[in-house]
């Protein structure tokens, strides 16, 4: 049996992030968790600027569910947990959630599960390759 196992990214929250009042922008959460996936897809060997060579498909964002439990401020240290959910024919579904790392406590910032689609050079769904989908096992969490 494979252990799951969960991809850590961690990032700073800097000036260009927040408002006036270096408070991180709502949208920037999403842009996190998108480096995330980027940084699981480097550490498995198909960085995203490679994906369509090595692959033969690109991924587009089908559907997001986010929840903000806590702002994150200006010189916060984030931590973005990616792992794999589920996987169809075509899509697959992630989970990332965001801890903010403030005196030595982990707090939950933000939670958020994305469904991913791979589509052919045309932009039609296309099935997942064998060889991406037996590297995202490793990552399913639970299954």
């Amino acid at each position: 049996m494979t252990h799951s196992k969960t991809h850590q990214a961690d990032y700073r929250v800097y000036y260009e992030d927040t408002d006036a009042g270096g408070i991180m922008y709502h949208g920037n959460f999403i842009n996190f968790c998108e480096r995330g996936r980027s940084e699981l897809l480097r550490d498995i060997g198909i960085p995203a600027s490679e994906v369509l060579a090595k692959t033969g498909v690109g991924f587009v964002v089908r559907h997001l569910d986010a929840d903000y439990k806590a702002m994150a401020r200006l010189d916060d240290l984030l931590s973005v947990m990616t792992s794999v959910k589920a996987m169809k024919n075509s899509s697959f579904q992630m989970t990332q959630e965001i801890t903010l790392d403030k005196e030595d406590q982990n707090i939950a910032a933000f939670k958020m599960d994305v469904t991913v689609v791979c589509i052919d050079k045309a932009g039609k769904p296309t099935r997942i390759p064998e060889e991406l989908r037996e590297k995202f096992k490793e990552y399913m969490n639970g299954q």
